[in-house]
């Protein structure tokens, strides 16, 4: 399972036109569920999320978590993710999760992010979504958890 956390100062999802979700300072997740991935992955990745110190102390060092700074986090599913490209020019998707699991899973991670204390909406799952963010810094990082797990530890 994977996410990739954007720290943001404004996110919002649109599905055919209409806004389904938004939110204000706060993080931006992507996640991808990949074959294997359960749910001591999505409870493990959504706390590691939730105490990510990806915000601004009054030192201006990141040492602060979302909670700790009052944020918000809007979840989006994300099955590219999952994509490799170790053949060709076209990914291959093969690693992803069949999207009855996925899902599962990644409404299990959203809920792992509120019992953190983190306000949390999600965009619609299978949908066509246009996500619209304003990346703060800009901060990116990708977090992994389980089999698919390679140079992050912890």
């Amino acid at each position: 399972m994977k996410a990739l956390v954007q720290r943001v100062s404004r996110a919002a999802v649109r599905v055919l036109d209409r806004e389904v979700a938004a939110i204000g300072p706060g993080m931006l997740v992507l996640v991808g569920v990949e074959i294997g991935d359960g749910e001591a992955d999505a409870d493990r990745l959504a706390k590691r999320t939730a105490h990510l110190r990806v915000f601004a102390d009054p030192d201006g060092r990141m040492n602060l978590d979302v909670v700790q700074v009052g944020g918000a986090a809007l979840v989006v599913s994300q099955f590219t993710l999952a994509a490799s490209t170790r053949r060709g020019r076209r990914p291959s998707y093969e690693r992803a999760a069949e999207p009855e699991t996925a899902e599962r899973l990644y409404l299990r991670f959203a809920e792992g992010l509120r019992r953190a204390g983190v306000p949390t909406c999600t965009g619609v799952f299978r949908a066509m979504m246009e996500v619209e963010l304003v990346n703060d810094g800009p901060v990116t990082i990708l977090l992994a958890s389980g089999q698919g797990e390679r140079g992050d530890h912890g």
